[in-house]
């Protein structure tokens, strides 16, 4: 892994989706990082209605810890898939809440990041650059 990745964000994800997850309702586990160090951490609820997906349960729980300013998100996927991309309701979730929140994704092919990537695959990119060209809710209402 790079030195500027917060490792331990990843390990404590990666704890969560190994300890916590449970068959098909929780496969998916996160960790957000508060600007003053503060982790908060989030599974998914899978359900076929649709369901919060664990960098929105790990958002909402550091609100109720009184964590409001997030710098970095990592989501880790249960059976040792390993670190994987948010969905697009949740990077658009990220942007217009945290449009400063780095997002630790991995860009690799090799086994054990989730997608076939080594351990040096993984970054962290700004949330904007998951979805260029954005909408921007704030943008866009006064």
């Amino acid at each position: 892994m790079t030195p500027d990745l917060d490792h331990e964000l990843i390990a404590v994800a990666a704890e969560l989706a190994a300890t916590r997850t449970k068959g098909d309702v929780h496969t998916m586990a996160a960790a957000v990082r508060n600007r003053d160090g503060r982790i908060a951490t989030g599974l998914n609820v899978y359900h076929f209605t649709g369901g919060p997906c664990a960098e929105l349960v790990a958002v909402g729980a550091a609100a109720a810890a009184g964590s409001y300013d997030l710098t970095t998100v990592v989501a880790v996927g249960s059976d040792d898939r390993g670190v994987m991309p948010p969905c697009g309701r949740c990077r658009q979730v990220l942007f217009d809440y945290f449009p400063g929140i780095e997002v630790i994704i991995s860009t690799g092919t090799g086994p054990g990041t989730g997608t076939g990537g080594g351990p040096d695959a993984l970054r962290a990119v700004p949330v904007r650059e998951l979805l260029p060209h954005a909408y921007g809710f704030a943008d866009h209402h006064p």
